[in-house]
């Protein structure tokens, strides 16, 4: 990275927002070197001369061939800007398009430019319009709209830049899935240098996440929208100037039939001094409406929660009320390692949740300490439970209440172990609206964990929430869990250190995956019920991995909650796969993922942008 005088004044002002650590871990994560550069990245993977003559070729075989309108407010746009951002446009490879070009300049000179260029290229596709008086993006942009004659409407600001297989892309994504009304692609930023535009910070994007949108405005550029479903929302809000984008975005997705994505970068940012791009501290008033369109959005559509502004500039946190007082079980297996269970029940002692109660399913422990710690938790032992079948009551070894009140449960599961029927066994015993499935190595370190993953898990259209765990090194054990990594599934992060947040905030910030681990989530017993719990066939891994793709299917989200804290150390139960036989059951666990989920790994995870690594888990590219 070139040090320069604006970078260091940029530092400064950084600093001073950030403070000292949290200054560092961003510099930290700035610096951590590229898996694979971007810039000769890009050029390896872009749209060459021969794919857009392609393109040109097989537009015409398009059965959806509908005017698209890219609309562009302009201010007083420097010439140079102007002119690149024109001929991004003109060199698209589709060709039924117009640019709606809506101009507050008070004097002529964007007129003029436009004028001579449309005339140099006989083109008759830009529409030029003159506005009496300045309106700011929002009503400048409404303007466009208003004149603008396409069934889809894209937005363009006037100083970035098209992709030549921008408008192909997405009229290919329309034809493939009819149902789109509203479509996002990758994006990067270009700067100008000496040498020409130079491609840098690619953001790469999933598949349509609702919990990542509410985090930050991640779709932003290039997004097209049906013109049906803008006139519905009424166009942009002047009131939400500087996030104005954030807020057409959210009622546009919210109304949507369905929310497409091209994962391609098919936009470009300009970086300058004066851009939000390069600088964040220039428009701070724009996450101030962030975070006022954001609350308003909740409101629309029926979701009470608070957000408040995170400290990176644009990121948000959405607080979720917890509704009425439920009980919550907590299943947690064990096997000897006493030391290890009373830390995490320790732990689970000082929630502030109160309303909890923890059934212990023991595994043939063989340490005598492992049974002397359940007799301090439980004061009767093989009492009668009148809530339970009679072969059931025969399984409890004993009961007792913590100091808070809350039910312990000691049942006792006499086969080998399998995670998955041991949980089921637990759960079997579980009385609470809610089960959250703990490892017996977890130790929490958030006090308010339990109403963090209620608030989300009573959402209606959630169905998992899980944890950011660390190792006791400080560092990332699991931020989520990403299909197809290492041929199966991999966990995020792993070894980043706390307090870094990795590829776009990504490991602070609440968002959507296709899963959690189980060694620390929460689900509502009706839908544990409702999918029939754990695959039993899984005995030891990917259990949790089959768990929530099956929840997936049942149109539920994954939420991966960074706000539920704790510490993970992992498997001490367990022990490693060194025998021969633990080595075969694995490998047979590996083929009944690969054969139930086959389609989707071929397809590959909605949450996880295919231009990433699947050999890294932190969001490196794919060579």
């Amino acid at each position: 990275m070139k040090i320069t005088p604006y970078k260091i004044k940029k530092g400064i002002r950084y600093f001073k927002h950030y403070g000292p650590k949290a200054f560092w871990n961003r510099l930290r994560d700035k610096l951590e070197p590229e898996d694979v550069p971007y810039a000769p990245w890009f050029e390896k993977y872009k749209a060459g001369e021969e794919e857009l003559a392609r393109q040109v070729r097989q537009e015409q075989k398009f059965v959806y061939r509908p005017l698209i309108s890219v609309v562009v407010p302009c201010y007083q746009t420097p010439e140079d800007y102007l002119l690149q951002m024109l001929d991004s446009v003109r060199l698209q490879s589709y060709s039924n398009w117009q640019l709606c070009l809506a101009d507050a300049t008070p004097s002529d000179q964007v007129a003029k430019v436009v004028e001579s260029y449309c005339q140099q290229y006989s083109e008759t596709r830009i529409i030029y319009r003159h506005l009496q008086e300045n309106q700011g993006i929002a009503g400048n942009t409404n303007a466009g709209i208003n004149f603008a004659q396409g069934e889809w409407i894209g937005l363009l600001d006037h100083d970035d830049l098209l992709a030549p297989n921008a408008l192909y892309e997405m009229v290919a994504l329309m034809n493939q899935e009819p149902q789109m009304e509203a479509l996002y692609s990758d994006e990067d930023q270009v700067e100008e240098t000496r040498h020409g535009l130079e491609h840098k910070k690619p953001h790469f994007k999933p598949d349509f996440s609702p919990d990542l949108l509410r985090s930050n405005n991640y779709i932003t550029h290039f997004f097209c929208v049906r013109c049906s479903v803008v006139q519905k929302t009424g166009g942009l809000r002047a009131e939400f100037e500087g996030a104005q984008d954030y807020d057409f975005i959210l009622r546009c997705t919210e109304i949507a039939a369905m929310v497409g994505h091209v994962p391609k970068v098919l936009y470009h940012w300009r970086v300058h001094s004066n851009s939000t791009a390069d600088n964040p501290l220039s428009k701070t008033y724009a996450y101030e409406a962030g975070q006022r369109a954001l609350q308003e959005h909740l409101k629309r559509v029926g979701q009470p929660g608070e957000v408040s502004q995170l400290m990176h500039f644009g990121f948000y946190r959405v607080k979720y009320p917890v509704k009425g007082n439920p009980l919550v079980s907590i299943l947690i297996p064990n096997k000897d390692q006493s030391d290890t269970l009373r830390r995490c029940i320790e732990s689970l002692m000082k929630s502030s949740w109160q309303n909890f109660e923890i059934i212990i399913v023991e595994n043939n422990s063989q340490e005598s300490e492992t049974f002397q710690y359940y007799q301090e938790l439980c004061t009767q032992f093989r009492e009668n439970d009148p809530q339970l079948p009679e072969n059931q009551t025969q399984a409890i070894y004993g009961q007792g209440t913590l100091p808070g009140g809350q039910l312990v449960k000691v049942v006792v599961w006499e086969s080998g172990f399998n995670y998955s029927a041991i949980n089921n066994f637990g759960a079997s015993y579980a009385q609470g609206e809610y089960f959250v499935l703990l490892n017996n190595d977890i130790e929490m370190i958030t006090i308010n964990w339990l109403e963090e993953m209620l608030g989300n898990c009573q959402r209606p259209e959630v169905g998992i929430v899980g944890a950011r765990l660390y190792y006791p090194d400080q560092t990332i054990q699991h931020a989520g869990i990403v299909l197809g990594i290492d041929g199966i599934a991999a966990n995020m992060f792993p070894g980043l250190r706390r307090g870094q947040e990795g590829y776009y905030h990504k490991a602070a910030i609440q968002l959507n995956y296709s899963a959690v681990t189980a060694a620390c989530l929460m689900v509502s017993q009706e839908i544990y019920q409702k999918v029939h719990g754990l695959e039993e066939q899984l005995a030891v891994a990917f259990n949790d991995l089959d768990f929530c793709l099956r929840v997936c299917k049942e149109g539920y989200l994954v939420v991966y909650d960074p706000f539920v804290e704790a510490y993970h150390y992992e498997s001490k139960s367990r022990g490693e796969e060194d025998t021969k036989e633990k080595v075969y059951r694995f490998g047979e666990e590996i083929e009944f993922i690969r054969t139930r989920w086959i389609d989707l790994l071929k397809k590959g995870d909605p949450y996880y942008n295919p231009n990433f690594s699947l050999k890294k888990c932190n969001y490196a590219l794919k060579p």
